[in-house]
């Protein structure tokens, strides 16, 4: 069921530590284009790490935008091999 609830970063509050040694990823919520709150995603660093291979995974037949942050752009080794 597809609903009008919309979950998304909110502009200009990125990831930060926690206590403890989680993440929180601060989530914009709304419904029908009005904001509703504001929520955090938090993540142990295993769990963080699991989002990050499954994002890497996913992404990884795509070339990376040119703005896009170093881990995703190319690494060239000698030999001509190329790793993210």
């Amino acid at each position: 069921m597809v609903t009008d609830w919309r979950i998304g970063p909110v502009p200009g509050r990125g990831l930060r530590r926690v206590d403890g040694g989680e993440l929180a990823l601060p989530l914009q919520i709304s419904r029908g284009g009005r904001h509703h709150a504001i929520a955090e995603l938090e993540l142990t660093p295993a769990e963080a790490e699991q989002l990050h291979a499954a994002l890497c995974y996913a992404l990884g037949e795509q070339p990376p935008p040119p703005d896009a942050p170093e881990c995703r752009q190319p690494v060239r080794y000698p030999g001509g091999r190329q790793r993210y």
